[in-house]
């Protein structure tokens, strides 16, 4: 490909929702460089939200910048060079998500696309997800007065060496798989009740654990729900299976694990994690991971001490004070 010049380059901007063009052109460009670095570039939450035909409390805002003609890669047949989502709460707050396809890396897309942002909606009240923390990120963060706000690691344990120890289940509580149609609501009740304080898992409506439900990876069986002798809900570990891609081979991840308060401090989290692990260990994966924030000590300890060691990280960036 010839030098490229996107500073030039017409920058598509869409309040609300997209349309299915569009959708296609960014799965492309997400795959691309998911197999390219190992990480999704953006979040499951961003996706589900704009593959939404009404996105709830949110607003949405997607700048998409298209290569012309004469730039495009025809080895790939992309021209969707690099897209930035905006995803906004009611009190003008939000946060942004840049992707950049790997053959348009390192020609000024990201910053065509945040001088765009800059220009038609303006920074204030956002932060903004690196998805693997890559120094070019980092670099234009810092371009716009952006620092690091918050570390969410990704861990990794090795099935085939994790000796993980028993850890049974508190007196009259039993382990059973989610039931499509049935626990729906159970479920959501619990999740807001175990993630009150969490600025993303506590906020999950039924929309978005149906679009979860209806993606190919869904699985109720990999959905384990912990309850008392009366059938309520107590807490529960959600797994997920990652498929191969590329040369990326399958894994299982820790995909979430919550305890309601009044469960709490019974050793119920330590139980659902083992169990969860010990499903996913049964699909024959390789080797199973999980998201958390670096500064939740007890579950990093707790993390560490099943074997899971720092694999990856991602970084959100905010405004630093004074800029």
């Amino acid at each position: 490909m010839s030098s490229a010049h996107p500073e030039k380059w017409p920058v598509l901007v869409i309040k609300g929702g997209v349309d299915q063009d569009l959708l296609r052109d960014v799965r492309v460009l997400l795959a691309a460089a998911e197999e390219s670095d190992g990480n999704p570039p953006v979040s499951e939450q961003t996706l589900v939200t704009m593959r939404a035909a009404d996105t709830g409390p949110h607003t949405l805002l997607t700048l998409a910048l298209y290569a012309p003609d004469e730039q495009s890669d025809p080895a790939t047949a992309q021209d969707l060079a690099g897209f930035a989502v905006v995803v906004e709460e009611p009190d003008g707050t939000g946060v942004v998500e840049i992707a950049v396809h790997p053959s348009y890396r390192n020609q000024g897309v990201a910053d065509r696309l945040v001088g765009t942002l800059k220009s038609s909606r303006g920074l204030d009240g956002l932060k903004a997800w690196s998805h693997g923390n890559h120094e070019a990120a980092a670099d234009l963060a810092a371009r716009y007065g952006y620092g690091p706000v918050r570390e969410l690691w990704k861990m990794r344990l090795t099935t085939a060496t994790a000796d993980l120890p028993d850890a049974g289940l508190p007196d009259g509580v039993s382990i059973r798989a989610f039931v499509p149609g049935k626990d729906e609501e159970a479920w959501l009740a619990a999740n807001r009740e175990a993630f009150a304080h969490h600025p993303e898992q506590g906020s999950l409506t039924r929309a978005d654990l149906q679009a979860r439900m209806d993606e190919p990876w869904f699985d109720p069986a990999g959905f384990l729900l912990a309850e008392d002798r009366d059938g309520r809900l107590l807490g529960y570990h959600w797994t997920k299976v990652h498929p191969q891609h590329g040369t990326h081979a399958a894994i299982g991840e820790v995909y979430v694990v919550g305890v309601t308060p009044s469960a709490q401090g019974m050793g119920l989290g330590k139980a659902l994690t083992i169990a969860g692990i010990r499903h996913l260990q049964q699909q024959g994966l390789h080797a199973v991971m999980l998201y958390t924030d670096a500064d939740n000590a007890p579950a990093v300890s707790l993390y560490r001490r099943l074997g899971f060691t720092r694999w990856d990280m991602d970084v959100m960036y905010g405004p630093l004070e004074g800029r």
